[in-house]
């Protein structure tokens, strides 16, 4: 079967589905709008189901390849409520200590892509941790609308306060050489933005796609940072101008590309949104940067 890609679908499509995976929009609202012009309720089921990841087609890194080590480790979450979960991925053979990035999920927890996401750069040269914001309410389910229902249900504050925590315990790994990166996607783009005004010992920040941060906490951000927008994702768009405002005034690094013709999430190779070429481009430059502030 020939792999869907965005351009086979109406515009509209895109935007109604760019509202249903970040809840402005139902299940059932998104397909009751889509069957409108598709033709019905079960070409509407049909344009879900293509739209939707593809996780083990797409996967680039399988979690026993001999190159990397992985574990799923925890620790107590820093307000004696539980413990922060994830992912742990290293090279399997290194020479020295290995630079340290910190990887932040989608809004729906720790899916099979961040984990590919996470073994991606373990075969980089990086220790990578990839925490689980589901993890209080039972982790990741396994299910992309369920993961979307619990999502909504986090308290933000205690989730922030987890991934401050998890970027704390993964620079004190006695294989990392203490020099820390985040990276992340939509709404770890996000809070990749985030924790640049929130851990002062973050040493390079790679947000993709995510919202500005609190503008008054920009003068916070002391890491380098590397942005990667989608062309086409007004959402998110709308929140950079004042933010590149905000760091400008207050002479901040920063670089921020946008990628034409790119939808949101165009990194995410699960899905039709997936746009091959600049997601190689933004990879290529997101790992070269990390290399070069994490040394």
């Amino acid at each position: 079967m020939t792999r869907k890609t965005s351009a086979d679908f109406d515009p509209q499509v895109l935007i109604d589905f760019d509202a249903y995976v970040h809840g402005a929009l139902s299940r059932r609202g998104f397909l009751a709008k889509i069957a409108r012009y598709a033709g019905g309720a079960l070409a509407a089921e049909l344009i879900l189901q293509q739209l939707s990841p593809q996780f083990a087609a797409a996967q680039q890194v399988a979690d026993s390849d001999a190159r990397i080590t992985t574990q799923r480790t925890e620790f107590p979450s820093p307000d004696g409520n539980g413990t922060v979960k994830g992912y742990l991925v290293a090279p399997a053979k290194a020479e020295g200590k290995l630079p340290l990035v910190l990887v932040v999920h989608e809004n729906r927890g720790l899916n099979p892509h961040i984990e590919d996401i996470a073994r991606r750069l373990a075969l980089e040269g990086f220790v990578a941790f990839a925490p689980d914001a589901l993890a209080p309410l039972g982790g990741y389910p396994g299910d992309e609308d369920k993961a979307r229902e619990l999502f909504g249900k986090l308290d933000q504050a205690k989730t922030r306060t987890d991934f401050i925590a998890a970027a704390g315990a993964l620079k004190t790994l006695p294989q990392g050489n203490g020099k820390l990166g985040v990276i992340g996607f939509c709404y770890g783009g996000g809070m990749s933005n985030v924790l640049a005004t929130k851990v002062p010992e973050l040493a390079a920040a790679v947000p993709f796609y995510g919202p500005a941060p609190n503008l008054e906490d920009v003068p916070a951000i002391r890491a380098p940072l590397l942005l990667h927008f989608a062309d086409k994702d007004e959402r998110v768009n709308a929140t950079w101008p004042p933010y590149e405002a905000a760091l400008k005034a207050n002479g901040k690094s920063y670089t921020a590309h946008t990628y034409p013709g790119t939808q949101h999430g165009f990194n995410n190779d699960t899905t039709p949104r997936y746009d091959e070429a600049a997601a190689r481009l933004a990879w290529s430059r997101s790992v070269a940067f990390l290399h070069e502030r994490l040394a």
